[in-house]
């Protein structure tokens, strides 16, 4: 498997040893550098998604999706960016001028914040703490805040509504999310990403099939919190056009609208690609214990097992938003605090008891 910290060193040899730079130029190149890479990641993954899922909701409904700009319709996204750049950016009268500019880039830090702790391959981790699973609930939960000031600051009643709803369902499935992550936490003994992702290398090493019963309901409560917390559907009450036009978003235009657009559809891959980290081994390849079958495995790059797992999965979230009717907001908050949750709570104690008595793999 490759390390891709051999690439980073190599950068960092050259910048400090051929090019002679000190240590503040050297880190600030570094740093503008992996800041170009994410942003760049991020808006070519935007436009990926955009594009399946326009596709998915197509397929499921029986009809074709775009089809006139390009073959295939694959240049309709870019002629959407470029309407989106374009369209004239107004302010609402009478709102909060400073909360109504401010929650985009709330919302839009938060999304970037989580995707800098993804990790793509063997050594290719932006944001790697030996915390790692606590920052990146803490970076994750700023997003609650933008959308309650999209709608407190547009001064819209419909607005309102929606971000009250957002907020009380993004923070109430905040929990069962991180008491799943803590279950892989325990099994794991390490809450780095990587570290995580190197405890399931080897054969049949995955956390579902480490951690068995309690892994697997780790993993199926995760795919329904983190649907939730991205505020797709069925959980997209907040967004519930039939009752509050657009939601919280209702009075941007432009950019604005645009960052909250952009943050939906990365919310969605940051989810999955948690799922995948914690629970399916990230970048690490499949291997059953058979050695030519496991060589074989091992020449994939890494890249490409996590990018794979990860639209996986997206691909069975999007499944799941274009089958199921849309939940009323008590529902929804009945699954979370009589259901899921109690279930996340048991399920931890299970993953004690299992790893304290060594019943995992």
């Amino acid at each position: 498997m490759f390390d891709f910290s051999i690439v980073t060193t190599w950068i960092d040899c050259l910048l400090r040893d051929t090019l002679g730079l000190g240590d503040f130029w050297s880190i600030l190149i570094e740093c503008v550098l992996v800041g170009v890479g994410i942003l760049l990641g991020y808006a070519m993954l935007a436009i990926v998604l955009i594009f399946m899922e326009r596709k998915v909701c197509a397929y499921f409904q029986c009809r074709l999706g775009p089809m006139r700009v390009g073959p295939w319709g694959i240049f309709q996204v870019f002629a959407d960016v470029l309407k989106m750049l374009i369209k004239e950016i107004f302010a609402v009268d009478k709102a909060d001028k400073l909360l109504y500019f401010l929650a985009p880039i709330f919302v839009i830090a938060a999304s970037v914040g989580t995707f800098s702790f993804l990790p793509w391959n063997n050594g290719a981790v932006v944001l790697d703490f030996n915390v790692g699973i606590f920052l990146l609930t803490a970076v994750s939960s700023i997003g609650v805040v933008g959308v309650f000031l999209a709608g407190w600051g547009s001064n819209n009643k419909y607005s309102v509504v929606s971000a009250m709803r957002g907020a009380v369902q993004m923070i109430s499935y905040e929990m069962s999310l991180c008491l799943c992550l803590i279950t892989a936490v325990i099994l794991t003994g390490t809450m780095q990403m990587s570290g995580i992702v190197e405890a399931q290398t080897g054969p049949w090493n995955w956390l579902i099939f480490r951690g068995h019963v309690p892994a697997i309901i780790a993993f199926l409560v995760f795919l329904v919190a983190g649907n939730a917390e991205a505020n797709r559907g069925p959980f997209d009450l907040a967004e519930a056009e039939s009752e509050l036009t657009a939601g919280y978003h209702t009075e941007y235009s432009g950019m604005g609208f645009g960052y909250f657009y952009l943050a939906e559809y990365l919310n969605l891959f940051v989810i999955s690609g948690i799922a995948t980290t914690v629970f399916l081994g990230g970048w690490a390849p499949v291997n059953i214990g058979i050695e030519a079958f496991d060589t074989v495995m091992n020449y994939i790059p890494g890249i490409v097992w996590f990018l794979g797992k990860t639209f996986a999965i997206v691909w069975l979230l999007m499944w799941i938003r274009w089958t199921f009717p849309r939940l009323r907001i008590d529902q929804i908050l009945k699954l979370e605090w009589k259901y899921l949750m109690p279930l996340c709570l048991i399920n931890l104690i299970l993953m004690t008891v299992v790893v304290a008595f060594g019943w995992h793999f």
